[in-house]
């Protein structure tokens, strides 16, 4: 076993809480940028329809 583990063990799980929060970060922006578009979106197509 190596002489620090409990150091190593603890990096080791900040670097994955850190990757977690990204992606999670991530798919947050994802979801309100597909929003944002998706309400750009039915905005232009109000206009036509009630042509």
């Amino acid at each position: 076993m190596g002489r620090r583990t409990e150091a190593n063990r603890l990096a080791h799980k900040k670097k994955v809480d850190l990757k977690k929060k990204r992606e999670q970060d991530a798919a947050t922006t994802r979801k309100e940028k597909l929003k944002a578009i998706q309400q750009q979106f039915s905005q232009q197509q109000k206009p036509e329809t009630e042509k």
